[in-house]
């Protein structure tokens, strides 16, 4: 007895631990105007929550922010679809309105939100998020530069970008905390604070890895889940850009070529060998004008999205004409008004006034004095990397095989420069989240592989529509393919996961008809008329852009 009262004299009273998540979890959201401007669809509310730096220790440094929107359900409400569009580093909350507004049966019952993820700052306001500040003294200055030179003072030049924008972007205190692992943490908040116990996605591109390592991390709470142009989320994600040179030469040689013969033969050639055989004609017209090859190959990298393509048809023709001597012949009149709209966006002009001279004078070079981080920290960051020298040999063997990206590639990628070791492992899909997803690939997607996408899909046990003929980035909504539409939505509305399903392709830019293509996607396993062009088109063919601009890769 004696025992017994002194323990209960002399035991302190129970601790309690708070929870350094409870700031987080009880937070209010208060939705508003959004800054930035809606060009489609239905307006959206935006909001911004705020998230510890780093999940693992969410009481050490300062906080984030995090930019978040929403279109509410107009209907029954079933739950929330979060989405993203890729990048990495692509902001997201423009997105919701535009898809709301391409699928508003799946509005009418999902609350369509969109997330501009950590790192991306917001879509439209002042805060840039984590950018990489690179002295422009410390970049090559020459305005020649070609990567099928081999010497050492050219593969020297080339490497110095990649390794000047690696350590600018180290150097943020910020990098360790811009990942995945981070990001899903960040979803999984977005979740909670919806108050739904299951988190729907759709996610483009790098957002297929991103929605997967969702799942992965969290099963319990992992809904309904659309990975659309998909990387290997099984695998490595360095591999998706790795494999750029492989699928954009594909997509050059058998579809884009074939397509611009059909389209500009007079300007151009009448077979795909005789484009390829003009092509560099053109390159070394254009390098005489003072367009380094390296940026004119680039035009043709990552060419995912008809206004691309629109973009490569109006340098080559234009160029063809000056370098023939000939008057501009008159563009295909399936054509015109799609490519002078693209000409107005791009270059500022009207097709018919667009010349070899405007293209030589404002190429599409990239700016990196200011670089947004988000793509370099992901990309690098997650797993761990390949060394310079391991790039630098990829280059040495993939220039040969594939001409058109395949010199550069290795010797651009930042990857090989990064000494930042990952901070958290990324585990692969449990059979009990790969239930509820479904993967969606174009054939001849030139920013995620086909092989890609049909390997994680395989590993996980997941079905995959796949497009038979598609070169573009992005399916579901953007592309007009009732097929893909039908499947994904009857997936998101209740009618079933469907089985795996070769859907066929759309007709390409000014044609009325698919051109069958030989491809690793095989035979269509159902057939579908061609969407007919209508009111939402352009609408359609602008966000398959902006996903397509957000994932080049480059």
């Amino acid at each position: 007895m004696a025992v017994s009262v002194l323990v209960a004299a002399t035991a302190p009273a129970a601790a309690t631990t708070p929870d350094p998540l409870a700031p987080y979890r009880g937070q209010e959201v208060s939705w508003g105007a959004c800054p930035f401007k809606q060009r489609t669809g239905p307006a959206a509310q935006c909001a911004r929550i705020t998230v510890p730096r780093d999940w693992a220790a969410p009481s050490a440094g300062t906080d984030l922010q995090v930019a978040i929107s929403r279109v509410p359900a107009t209907g029954s409400r079933q739950g929330a679809i979060l989405v993203n569009p890729g990048g990495p580093g692509g902001r997201g909350t423009s997105l919701a309105g535009a898809l709301a507004g391409l699928e508003p049966k799946l509005n009418e019952h999902y609350d369509i939100v969109g997330m501009d993820p950590r790192g991306t700052g917001q879509e439209g306001g002042t805060d840039e998020g984590y950018v990489c500040r690179v002295p422009l003294g410390r970049l090559p200055q020459d305005d020649d530069l070609d990567a099928r030179d081999r010497s050492a003072s050219s593969i020297a030049l080339h490497q110095r970008t990649p390794r000047v924008l690696a350590e600018a972007c180290q150097s943020d205190a910020l990098a360790p905390y811009i990942t995945t692992w981070q990001t899903t943490h960040d979803m999984d908040l977005i979740r909670a604070l919806l108050d739904d116990e299951k988190l729907n996605y759709l996610g483009f591109s790098y957002g297929t890895w991103l929605g997967a390592k969702y799942a992965s991390l969290f099963p319990e709470q992992a809904g309904k889940m659309v990975l659309d142009s998909s990387v290997n989320f099984e695998g490595r994600l360095q591999a998706a850009f790795e494999a750029f040179p492989k699928i954009d030469q594909r997509q050059f040689d058998r579809v884009y070529a074939p397509w611009l013969a059909r389209r500009f033969p007079e300007q151009l050639g009448k077979t795909a060998a005789e484009v390829r055989v003009k092509w560099e004609r053109l390159r070394t017209f254009f390098k005489e004008k003072g367009v380094p090859p390296d940026v004119f190959d680039s035009v043709f990298v990552g060419n995912g999205s008809p206004r691309q393509w629109l973009t490569g048809a109006l340098v080559l023709t234009k160029g063809a004409a000056a370098l023939d001597g000939a008057a501009a012949a008159p563009a295909p009149a399936a054509l015109r008004s799609d490519l002078d709209r693209a000409s107005r966006a791009v270059f500022g002009r009207p097709a018919d006034r667009l010349t070899a001279a405007d293209v030589a004078a404002d190429p599409p070079e990239p700016d990196y004095a200011d670089v947004p981080g988000t793509r370099l920290a992901v990309a690098c960051g997650d797993q761990p990397t390949r060394t310079a020298s391991w790039y630098k040999l990829l280059s040495d063997l993939q220039g040969p095989a594939y001409p058109l990206f395949g010199w550069a590639y290795g010797l651009s990628e930042a990857c090989g420069f990064w000494s930042d070791a990952p901070q958290h492992q990324l585990p692969t899909l449990s059979p009990r989240a790969a239930k509820n997803i479904l993967v969606v690939q174009g054939e001849f997607d030139p920013q995620t592989g086909y092989e890609q996408a049909e390997a994680a899909a395989r590993a996980a046990g997941i079905p995959m529509i796949s497009v038979a003929e598609s070169p573009f980035h992005g399916q579901y909504a953007v592309s007009g393919n009732s097929c893909v539409d039908d499947l994904v939505n009857g997936f998101y509305l209740g009618t079933g996961r469907p089985a795996a399903t070769i859907c066929p392709g759309v007709p390409l830019p000014g044609e009325h008809q698919v051109f069958p293509v030989p491809g690793p996607a095989g035979e269509p396993s159902r057939q579908a008329a061609p969407a007919p062009r209508d009111a939402s088109s352009n609408v359609r063919e602008r966000l398959q852009d902006d996903i397509s601009a957000v994932n080049r890769g480059r």
